[in-house]
């Protein structure tokens, strides 16, 4: 049977360990049933996959409204995750675990959790989000900021121009922090 874990940092995260089922002609797994988090209905679903190089470090980004899941298709990341939510009992607490195809387990993220990722080879990854794309929900804080002090093995990925430009967790105001 699949195992949902909690995350021992972070409240509310969730790691899926699938159960695999192997024969002769390859394995089977069940990776997503809506049931395991009934925080949210789904009923607005959309499945996006993102593909980067070794060395591409996505994030860190937070949503007020949207949930994620991800799992790993090809390769392996170096996820980081912060607590951003003020009201947590977890709150600036930290996580960085990998991900990889080969296991493929799950990431359960919920709303005001910043999240990344660093490839560590070249890497597909799938995630389903429980709201449709629209740009209002999109924020982001620098991934090195040292009052976050998230611990990545990485020290120089490759960021596109937007993560470049993620502010610091200081200068980011009230309005656009988790509540």
């Amino acid at each position: 049977m699949t195992q949902i874990t909690e995350s021992l940092y972070i409240a509310g995260v969730r790691w899926v360990s699938p159960r695999w089922y192997n024969d002769p002609r390859g394995r089977f797994c069940e990776s997503f049933r809506q049931e395991w988090f009934p925080e949210r209905s789904w009923d607005a679903l959309q499945c996006n996959r993102s593909e980067s190089a070794a060395n591409v470090l996505r994030g860190l980004h937070y949503h007020f409204r949207q949930i994620d899941f991800w799992q790993v298709l090809a390769g392996s990341i170096e996820v980081g995750l912060i607590d951003l939510r003020p009201r947590s009992p977890t709150f600036l607490q930290q996580e960085v675990r990998c991900l990889d195809a080969e296991s493929g387990e799950g990431l359960f993220i919920p709303e005001g959790v910043a999240h990344g990722f660093c490839s560590l080879q070249t890497t597909t990854l799938l995630y389903l989000v429980d709201q449709y794309y629209d740009g209002t929900d999109e924020y982001g804080v620098q991934w090195n900021d040292p009052d976050l002090g998230v611990p990545w093995s990485c020290t120089t990925p490759l960021l596109s121009d937007r993560d470049a430009r993620n502010p610091l967790w200081a200068d980011i105001p009230a309005s656009n922090r988790p509540v």
